[in-house]
């Protein structure tokens, strides 16, 4: 067994790794750091020997973190947060050139909530960057734990006493489709329109809950995974689908798509907000909560 000298190690090397396990692959996490790859490389070997583990293994598609490395991530993660809070009490916490803080969310969220976010953060936080990074309410508490994401914005999935939540509101649902169609009459009329269905699952979503529990069932003509990718499928075509309120109005504010409300009753849900409890001396990071539940406040119509 190798014994290190601590003192004789560069904390650099931290800030390589967690670029390689963000990144995957030696030459981005140069890019990234504004290094060469040798250097990266030359990191990577001081990391092997320091933790005698490979920490990544070469794949087609990059390197895969080994079992040690992901270990390590959310140790080594919280380590150079807390480098960063020092650093920004130095200066007041207004050093912020260059660093970047991840918000995981779903993209319904990302889609009303990202535009207006930038330019909020650029008119007060300038020269911070954003990382908008896709979630769920079934990977958000671990992701967040790993310190993939900063900053959660769920529907859901946020219980550890390690996290500080704040409630945003609660979420429902709007119906939405291209101008020239024309608006459902009834609830059998709704369920006989084609539908578009936005799930992960692709074969079942909420508004199949809700019409069942009326006494009907939708004609489902096309399936996604994303609302991204939802005026893209809708404009110019008989389609229909029911999604977000919040995602629907701002859809709706960027292309020929109406809104309308559902037919049928569906649940709303509860929105809320999460950042890890060590982080509450982090001032940059709480400023960027502030301004994401201010804009949630103005722009997302919860109840």
């Amino acid at each position: 067994m190798h014994s290190i000298d601590i003192d004789s190690v560069d904390l650099n090397l931290l800030r390589v790794f967690v670029a390689l396990i963000e990144e995957g692959g030696a030459s981005r996490a140069a890019l990234r750091l504004g290094v060469t790859q040798p250097a990266v490389s030359a990191a990577l070997a001081r990391l092997r020997e320091i933790y005698a583990d490979p920490l990544f293994e070469r794949t087609g598609r990059g390197l895969r973190p080994t079992l040690r490395a992901n270990e390590l991530a959310p140790l080594i993660g919280e380590a150079l947060n807390r480098c960063r809070q020092a650093f920004a009490l130095s200066v007041a916490g207004k050093d912020i050139k260059g660093r970047t803080i991840t918000i995981g969310l779903s993209d319904d969220s990302e889609i009303a909530l990202g535009q207006s976010l930038v330019a909020l953060i650029d008119e007060q936080l300038h020269g911070l960057r954003i990382l908008f990074r896709q979630t769920h309410s079934g990977l958000v508490q671990d992701m967040l734990m790993h310190h993939q994401i900063d900053i959660a914005v769920s529907a859901g999935g946020l219980s550890s006493p390690l996290i500080a939540r704040h409630r945003l509101g609660r979420g429902n649902y709007l119906c939405i489709a291209d101008a020239d169609n024309s608006i459902p009459s009834s609830a059998e009329d709704y369920a006989q329109r084609p539908h578009l269905l936005v799930s992960s699952g692709g074969f079942v979503g909420i508004v199949d809950e809700g019409l069942n529990a009326a006494g009907y069932k939708r004609s489902i003509r096309a399936s996604t995974s994303h609302f991204a990718a939802v005026p893209f499928l809708l404009v110019g075509s008989k389609l229909i689908t029911t999604v977000p309120t919040h995602a629907a109005r701002a859809m709706e504010r960027v292309s020929t798509l109406q809104t309308f409300p559902c037919p049928v009753p569906l649940p709303s849900y509860d929105l809320e907000i999460g950042t890890r409890v060590g982080s509450k001396h982090d001032s940059t990071l709480q400023t960027v909560k502030s301004l994401i539940i201010q804009l949630v406040d103005n722009t997302f119509c919860l109840s």
